[in-house]
């Protein structure tokens, strides 16, 4: 008798590739993730008896969603063998866009549009600069990251814009239904659409021939160029989807917003299991991993631990969430 008729008293094998499936579930980086999770909302519940409200559990949403719609597209991009990293600098030029089409007395259908066009022409120059001329990524983000945050300096100095119109509030502010606020939601659909545009589509399979070897792809008939143009337009979108709501949120358009977004996005896209290298990960990974990345985030404030702390907290686990595997692997 072989060892699955044995586990099974009915007679009916399984099929070795159900087990294997089920094998490779229970060991994946999502599984483990989820694992984290489920750890960190017990012991916040513990830490703090406000932490299960519902009000307050909507609250903790906001310290991941902006950046989550941002890692969403960085995660392709990522797995392409790209990276993005002036990210924070577009929110930061499509806030103060925002702000100058405001003071020329723009509706809010309009500051939405500038928004996310701004975040749009941000990603074209990036994705032409680095798929059209064939320069590396992350120089070409870097100078790009001091450029848009310069430019956002240049127009406002040491002042702010405020005074945004009625309804614009809703993006950042406002609530669908009941604790589930407008941010909260579209973080769901995005993760949907995302999930569906990298695994379920041709796009997303050119995404992983790219990021595991370019040269194949381009042998193989695959535009590699365009895609990763295409890749960094929708970097750049996700940017100015941020940026309306971060300066919805805060009701006001300053030079150093967003600051430090970069840092945490690459850091939920690594920890969401992405391969910093590219080739590899997965949109459920992102989504755990941002809902991890908020929930600590809301234990600490409610802790109130000190900021600087949680930046070392992050710095640590970027380092880690690299580091480790490749120890483990070397062994």
């Amino acid at each position: 008798m072989t060892q699955a008729a044995r586990t099974n008293p009915a007679g009916r094998t399984i099929p070795d590739r159900l087990q294997s499936r089920a094998a490779r579930a229970l060991h994946s980086w999502e599984t483990i993730l989820l694992a984290v999770a489920i750890a960190v909302f017990v012991t916040n519940s513990f830490a703090s008896p406000y932490f299960l409200n519902a009000w307050n559990l909507s609250d903790a949403t906001f310290n991941f969603t902006e950046k989550a719609m941002i890692a969403f597209a960085m995660a392709m991009l990522i797995i392409a063998g790209e990276i993005d990293l002036s990210v924070a600098s577009i929110i930061a030029l499509a806030s103060t866009a925002m702000g100058l089409a405001m003071q020329a007395g723009a509706g809010v259908p309009v500051l939405v549009g500038v928004g996310l066009a701004t975040g749009l022409l941000c990603g074209a120059v990036n994705g032409f600069l680095v798929a059209g001329m064939g320069l590396p990524s992350i120089v070409v983000t870097i100078g790009t990251m001091s450029l848009f945050r310069g430019i956002a300096y240049i127009v406002l100095g040491d002042k702010a814009f405020t005074g945004y119109p009625a309804g614009f509030d809703f993006f950042g502010q406002g609530y669908v239904w009941w604790a589930f606020s407008f941010e909260l939601v579209l973080f769901a659909v995005l993760a949907l659409v995302f999930w569906v545009l990298l695994h379920r589509t041709n796009f997303g399979r050119a995404v992983y021939v790219i990021g595991n070897n370019a040269t194949a792809a381009q042998f193989s008939g695959i535009r590699v160029a365009r895609i990763r143009f295409i890749l960094f337009l929708l970097t750049g979108l996700m940017s100015g989807v941020a940026a309306v709501c971060l300066t919805s949120r805060l009701g006001s358009t300053r030079p150093s917003i967003a600051t430090g977004f970069e840092l945490e996005v690459v850091t939920m896209v690594v920890l969401g299991g992405v391969n910093i290298l590219g080739g590899s990960g997965t949109i459920p990974g992102v989504v755990l991993a941002a809902l991890i990345m908020g929930m600590v985030t809301f234990g600490f404030g409610l802790l109130n631990v000190p900021g600087i702390v949680m930046s070392i907290f992050l710095g640590l686990l970027l380092i880690g969430v690299i580091a480790v595997p490749r120890m483990l692997r070397g062994k």
